[in-house]
């Protein structure tokens, strides 16, 4: 027996020797795998192998394990939290001006963000919800993206004579431009576009360098209609989007089920076509 015979190998034994079987048997003569393979641990494929059900959703997870360096634990959260789906769900067609917005914001952002790290009630007020943010402020960036680098909460920009605070200020480096995140605790109201717009602009003028691209918004709320974010962001000049919180994990079970419809309906509408 191997562990009896070299006990320095880990891993050679009945459980370890299957799991590499099928390790090879899943991804033999798959060319999209091969160039990543190498480039994760064999915990984090472990992981990917026994909670993704589809190649594209274990794929995927490869790829953000490589870009986004994740550890066991942060590869963990994000599949538990059903990152897959809502990053698959966010990319459905939904209204021009909000396509737009995507495109405009380099498709970074998602339609809904897991918070549930946060460890506050469902009655929390936007201070609070600030500040907690900013006690967990590693999981917070792990949710949005590692490509973020924090800059400030309440950050001061003026126009005219007036003093406006942006929650949260973040630099995002794939998109070469400065991140303003304003926090909502209620539904989506037009009004905070225009708000937003002022920020941005504030910004492009007090901080953007030669270099670097406009500014881009977020606006995180507990909620919103879809129909109503169209509208105010059809005349909107400035790349933001507009998207849900949850302090509570959505069962998994729930976005899977959304995404299967999602992908029916793309499938009847292409032979529609």
């Amino acid at each position: 027996m191997l562990p009896e015979n070299y006990p320095d190998l880990k891993g050679f034994n009945r459980r370890g020797l299957y799991r590499m079987k099928q390790f090879y048997e899943l991804y033999k003569g798959n060319e999209k795998v091969s160039p990543l393979v190498t480039q994760l641990s064999w915990t984090n494929h472990l992981k990917i192998m026994s909670a993704c059900k589809t190649m594209e959703e274990r794929i995927f997870y490869m790829n953000m394990c490589i870009k986004e360096r994740l550890s066991k634990r942060e590869l963990e959260r994000q599949i538990d939290s059903g990152y897959y789906e809502r990053y698959m769900l966010s990319q459905k067609p939904i209204t021009p001006a909000i396509e737009e917005s995507r495109e405009a914001t380099g498709n970074v952002f998602l339609d809904n963000y897991m918070l549930d790290f946060l460890d506050v009630p469902e009655t929390v007020s936007e201070r609070d919800l600030q500040k907690s943010i900013i006690r967990n402020l590693k999981n917070f960036i792990l949710e949005i993206g590692k490509d973020f680098t924090f800059i400030g909460e309440e950050y001061r920009v003026q126009v005219g004579k007036h003093d406006y605070y942006i929650d949260l200020l973040f630099y995002h480096r794939g998109l070469s431009c400065l991140a303003a995140f304003e926090l909502k605790i209620g539904e989506f109201k037009p009004e905070y576009v225009g708000k937003m717009n002022l920020y941005l602009e504030a910004l492009d003028r007090e901080m953007k360098k030669e270099n670097e691209n406009p500014s881009v918004g977020v606006i995180l709320c507990a909620s919103k209609d879809d129909e109503v974010v169209e509208f105010a962001l059809s005349r909107s000049l400035s790349p933001t989007m507009v998207s849900e919180y949850n302090l509570k994990l959505i069962d998994k079970k729930i976005l899977q089920r959304k995404l299967k419809e999602y992908i029916v309906l793309a499938e009847i509408l292409t032979d529609d076509e």
